[in-house]
């Protein structure tokens, strides 16, 4: 039996149990938990992160506004599945203080590292960077020096350093819409200067599901098999990209080792919320919570860049998939 590490109790993570089906992931029947014009300005929310705090749950949710520009906004929830977004979008100043909210914002990573919660994602620098950034409380954001050159997206730190270093994924890409991807793996001695890039995995040809690129998801899940990371694998198709969601398991010691990768998808867009909307067949992870005492998995997903979704497993059931295929 595989057990969480380096994580927390979480009697109150949202949980549904499954249901008529023998997939290792299930939706939650009330998808999509987040749908259109969810707060003022706010057209869709989706892309988005989100951790315990106090006893409830806080996230940073990518908002496409009005004028079609997205921002990264705060959100509230006691329950983690109905959530309060902020109108107003985050105000990012530098060590000094001075404002430096870039142009645009999107698809967030979160976690707590050490003393602070850190923010990964796609800012703009001449062309789309990660972006990091820090707060403590979810008022006061401080921006970190940008962690790549343009162009990059899908940046997601871990969760702690490793050999004494910090760890981040991410994926090289161009300044349109990247029709190819790999993840690779960057390490700093300090979240400002980033080196030392490995690749991790790589699209699958024979995969059709993953061939075309693929991208990191949720912030690592810590368990003594491996860090378990859920991921988005795109297909080409003659009526376009379809983004489903895999798995895979990296050495704790050396997370650019990829130990197990799941061969087929084990999400695709298959539900309405998922099929039609402003991009259509998406399922785009970006956020897991997980309970260290039960290994249950709330895993959180984009769906059709409308609205944001949410779907349950277990470690367990993730890594017998993944070993045993």
């Amino acid at each position: 039996m595989a057990k969480v590490i380096n994580g927390q109790s979480l009697p109150n993570i949202p949980w549904q149990e499954k249901t008529n089906t023998e997939d290792v992931i299930w939706r939650y029947d009330q998808n999509p938990i987040i749908r259109r014009n969810p707060a003022k300005g706010c057209a869709r929310v989706y892309n988005s992160a989100v951790v315990p705090w106090n006893g409830e749950f806080i996230g940073v949710f990518r908002a496409d506004h009005l004028n079609g520009v997205p921002g990264l906004h705060v959100g509230h929830s006691k329950d983690a599945i109905n959530w309060e977004i902020d109108p107003t979008p985050i105000s990012w100043v530098d060590d000094k203080g001075n404002a430096c909210t870039p142009e645009y914002s999107y698809d967030p990573r979160l976690t707590k590292l050490e003393d602070d919660y850190i923010v990964a994602w796609c800012a703009c620098h001449d062309g789309a960077v990660v972006g990091v950034g820090k707060t403590r409380d979810f008022v006061h954001f401080e921006r970190l020096p940008d962690a790549t050159l343009p162009y990059n997206r899908n940046g997601v730190p871990f969760p702690r350093r490793i050999g004494g270093k910090y760890y981040m994924l991410n994926r090289p890409s161009d300044d349109g819409h990247t029709p190819f991807g790999d993840i690779f793996l960057s390490e700093s001695p300090d979240f400002v200067y980033w080196g030392h890039h490995k690749k991790v995995a790589g699209r699958i040809g024979q995969n059709w599901w993953e061939c075309t690129k693929i991208g990191a998801g949720n912030v690592p899940i810590e368990t003594d098999e491996g860090w378990l990371l859920f991921y988005h694998g795109v297909g080409n198709t003659c009526n376009g990209l379809i983004y489903s969601i895999g798995a895979m398991l990296l050495d704790l010691e050396d997370p650019s080792k990829v130990l197990y990768r799941t061969n087929n998808f084990i999400l695709t867009p298959e539900m309405p919320y998922e099929v039609s909307g402003f991009v259509p067949n998406v399922c785009f992870p970006c956020s897991a919570l997980v309970d260290a005492d039960t290994g249950r998995i709330a895993l959180y997903y984009g769906a059709a860049d409308c609205g944001t979704a949410l779907a349950f497993t277990t470690v367990d059931e993730i890594i017998d998939l993944l070993k045993n295929q």
